[in-house]
């Protein structure tokens, strides 16, 4: 709803004057409209600009949280509510009926310039929607609309509707992204290249040990998807203060509402939840962990780009990540996109976090956070996981590069390996102390390690040469690494 026009204007970035006459009946009546209200669609974000928008998300999830889309959810819950009263004896038993086959469709019929400025006007557009409803369904059927609902109510389930939908295209797009480093895992095994810490050489592991643990991270993404449905995606219906007063005091209220989860498909909660949003939040802060996750392959692969790495490269596509003025250029955009997106969702996450801290029955302010929190998340996240998925799926890896930057320190990157067998002869202190002297000694001179272990007298009378020759192999220390991949693939 971020992109929303009557959101945008009515309540973030008014473009109008409010006149505050002494006369109530003209009180907050817009008296003017600078000629900017003729551009009031222009873009006011990268994720809606027209010039950057497909960088970060895409039509798909953009049209699920757009100004139609949410009006259209908004009529489906009002149609639903009718139906399941209509069923339980509520409201007149063809009523549901009759409001569904005039309305389900009328999201095309609203008058959206007119909801824009009656919303403005109201603070919230649900009111000005029932309006414009009545007036398509006029009649004994029309005067249903609404009813025992309030505002949050229809607006809390239809955002639910969204966070469905846009939960479905998350879905697709992780298993995409999983298979793509499925196929790089295994393809890579065995591939050893130089394992690092504080991005310096730490061990030796594998390209595939690499994309397993990305993999892993995913795979966990997709359970927590699966498990937050349940506890996210609940019908709203509780009345003005939540207790369904207005469908008296027995169960009848808690009926309808059960009944509403079932025409929507959601899930019907204990209570009402308009005010306790932890589900809203934990949806908003799975998006953050799924761009955390992201964000750390991006950056991975972003400085194993580097020209002084060259370990892989983002997919070649005539003049992507071009300079204007550099034309050896080949920078790494969608891990750049991926990374600004991951930093944008944890941003988001705090929001949804203080929108959970609200006072009393009705929140006075911090509802309005996932206003902009939740479509610009969903964006993000998809935008990320599309990027992902087109730089996974067509990695380019240079396994001669790997090998190269591999040996690069000439054996020093296998020290604790040398460690570790010289502790069985001489214990593990003294060992630490020998093998950190000689690396010294190989990085002062100029040599590989090899050469400095056999200067040492405490190693060689000790540790044979061939031996202590292939302790230094830096491909001879790979430790259960293909197997914890084949136990990720093995998950499949």
């Amino acid at each position: 709803m971020n992109s929303s026009a009557f959101f945008r204007r009515s309540f973030f970035c008014s473009a109008s004057k409010i006149s505050l006459s002494k006369d109530p009946r003209r009180a907050l009546t817009p008296i003017s409209l600078p000629q900017i209200v003729q551009k009031r669609t222009m873009a006011v974000s990268a994720l809606d600009s027209r010039i950057y928008r497909s960088l970060f998300g895409t039509e798909e999830i953009r049209n699920i949280f757009s100004d139609t889309s949410y009006l259209h959810s908004c009529i489906l819950v009002e149609l639903a509510l009718a139906r399941a009263q209509s069923t339980l004896g509520v409201i007149p038993s063809q009523t549901g009926h009759e409001l569904t086959t005039l309305l389900q469709s009328s999201v095309h019929k609203l008058d959206f310039p007119r909801l824009e400025r009656e919303t403005e006007i109201v603070g919230y557009p649900i009111l000005p929607l029932i309006t414009q409803l009545q007036t398509l369904a006029p009649g004994e059927s029309g005067k249903y609309i609404h009813w025992g609902a309030t505002t949050q109510d229809i607006m809390d389930t239809a955002s639910i509707l969204q966070v469905r939908d846009g939960l479905t295209v998350v879905e697709k797009l992780l298993a995409d992204t999983c298979r793509s480093l499925e196929r790089l895992a295994s393809k890579y095994r065995d591939t050893p290249m130089a394992g690092r810490t504080h991005l310096q050489h730490a061990l030796p592991v594998t390209f595939g040990y690499k994309c397993a643990v990305y993999l892993s991270s995913l795979r966990r993404h997709q359970k927590r998807l699966e498990q937050l449905k349940e506890r996210a995606l609940l019908v709203q219906y509780g009345g003005a203060a939540g207790t369904l007063a207005s469908l008296g005091n027995g169960d009848e209220g808690v009926k309808v509402r059960a009944e509403l989860a079932k025409e929507l498909d959601l899930q019907d909660p204990d209570i009402t939840w308009h005010v306790a949003r932890d589900g809203i939040g934990e949806v908003l802060n799975f998006l953050a962990l799924l761009g955390g996750s992201l964000g750390k392959v991006a950056l991975d692969l972003m400085i194993m780009s580097s020209n002084e790495f060259s370990e892989v490269s983002e997919p070649f596509v005539e003049h992507r990540g071009a300079s204007s003025t550099m034309p050896q250029k080949r920078n790494p955009i969608s891990c750049e996109l991926i990374l600004a997106a991951s930093k944008i969702l944890r941003a988001n996450a705090s929001l949804g976090l203080d929108a959970m801290v609200s006072d009393f029955e009705r929140a006075s302010g911090p509802w309005h956070l996932e206003w902009h929190a939740l479509p610009s998340s969903f964006v993000l996240a998809v935008g990320a996981l599309t990027q992902a998925d087109f730089v996974l799926s067509g990695l380019v890896v240079n396994e001669g590069a790997m090998e190269r930057n591999l040996k690069s320190t000439r054996g020093l990157i296998v020290g604790e390996r040398v460690m570790m067998e010289l502790a069985t002869k001489i214990g593990r202190g003294r060992a630490h102390d020998v093998v950190y002297g000689a690396c010294k000694k190989a990085i002062e001179e100029d040599t590989s390690l090899l050469e400095a272990l056999r200067r040492s007298e405490e190693v060689t009378g000790v540790i044979g040469e061939e031996e202590l020759a292939g302790l230094c192999e830096e491909k001879g220390y790979l430790g259960a690494s293909g197997r914890m991949v084949d136990h990720v693939l093995a998950r499949l």
